[in-house]
């Protein structure tokens, strides 16, 4: 069978429900992780919840690790900020100046890394959403740093644990002071209409908006930015995926992003734990297990995507799969995702003498499966 795939995460294989030797369950098959994401008897795991769990009980945790009622009317007060409507009468001609900018600067300098185009402009868009816009210079630089390729672990017995300690608690101060603090003290001031007056209305501290901010970072700016270049990646390397993309109308660009994404999902695995016995199938969770969702798996799953599943066909029933997440849970931020990534690739696909000159270095990061893809340079003329 066939393989489009870029990114390797190794089996591909759907199989039953099963607990390995360290007493965590997998889930691979396309229903039953459905099932799972939609289960109200699950709540958030991994994504470093076992950290945000250790912070004292009056501090207001992140949406991100929140679940039950008050999950639910945090996700109910701020949907309106996602809807496509909204990104359609608030952000798309935003999405156009940004990614005209960007376009001007790849074609004033001859080449680019892909990578730091697609970030910039994810952070700018994401920027607008959540109300970082009184930010300092170099908000890009802060949220790298933040955000590194590689992470070391913390801690006081060796210089390696020192730094990492440092460096974690001089990136928190960074994104704090150049970029939420600015955006608080206007919105304190007067609000407006975006997620940071709203959590100013809800009573959050400083703090907590700034926990909030990162968690958006992550989720709107860092995932953004690797679905735009592994996307081009196919576009540069599919001469008939390229050509069908750059004629195509709306609707079926659209289709054709959210079918490599189904294919190619930013993150790989998502974690949840039973809060009750949970029946998946024929096979029954007890109650307290870690349940791990292998959507990179379920995604190619013969019974929900069709026959050959690895392969690109935009017209599948699946959609993205669930490569958005699903339930409770579900990424808010679907469509400005969508609608980012259409706009820009749109326009960069358009350049006279557009040019894949290297192709992009993969890492997976191993808790989600998640890649980052580096060293993709574009050049024109």
């Amino acid at each position: 069978m066939a393989n489009a795939r870029k990114i390797s995460r190794g089996e591909t294989a759907v199989c039953p429900v099963q607990r390995d030797a360290d007493g965590v369950w997998h889930v691979k098959d396309y229903d039953a992780a459905r099932a799972v994401l939609r289960s109200t008897d699950t709540r958030q795991a991994g994504l470093g919840i076992e950290s945000v769990e250790k912070l004292p009980a009056k501090i207001r945790r992140p949406v991100l690790y929140r679940d039950g009622p008050e999950h639910r009317e945090h996700r109910k007060q701020t949907a309106r900020y996602f809807t496509p409507r909204r990104v359609d009468e608030h952000y798309r001609a935003l999405m156009h100046s940004i990614t005209d900018r960007e376009i001007a600067s790849l074609i004033r300098d001859g080449q680019a890394h892909l990578s730091e185009l697609s970030f910039r402009v994810a952070v700018d868009v994401a920027k607008a959403v959540i109300g970082l816009t009184d930010s300092k210079p170099g908000t890009d630089k802060r949220l790298e740093r933040f955000f590194p390729e590689k992470f070391g672990k913390p801690g006081f017995i060796s210089p390696s644990g020192l730094y990492w300690f440092f460096r974690q608690n001089f990136s928190w101060l960074s994104v704090y002071l150049g970029d939420v603090r600015p955006a608080v003290r206007t919105r304190r001031r007067e609000r407006r209409d975006d997620l940071i007056s709203h959590l100013i209305n809800e009573g959050c501290t400083n703090s907590e908006i700034l926990g909030e901010c990162l968690t958006f970072a992550a989720a709107g700016m860092i995932t953004t930015r690797e679905f735009i270049n592994v996307v081009a990646w196919h576009l540069f390397t599919d001469g008939e995926l390229r050509e069908r993309y750059t004629k195509a109308e709306e609707a079926d660009r659209f289709a054709i992003l959210h079918e490599l994404l189904r294919l190619e999902p930013v993150v790989g695995n998502l974690k949840r734990r039973t809060t009750a016995d949970l029946t998946v199938g024929e096979v029954r969770i007890p109650a307290g297990e870690l349940v791990d969702i292998a959507v990179s798996v379920a995604n190619v799953d013969p019974a929900a995507a069709g026959d050959d599943p690895l392969t690109v066909c935009p017209a599948r029933p699946v959609n993205e799969g669930l490569s958005f997440g699903d339930g409770p849970h579900k990424c808010p931020g679907a469509h400005i995702a969508i609608r980012e990534a259409d706009i820009f690739l749109t326009k960069l696909f358009a350049l006279d003498g557009l040019r894949m000159v290297s192709e992009p270095r993969v890492s997976i990061k191993e808790e989600i499966s998640g890649y980052e893809l580096r060293g993709l340079i574009v050049a024109v003329g």
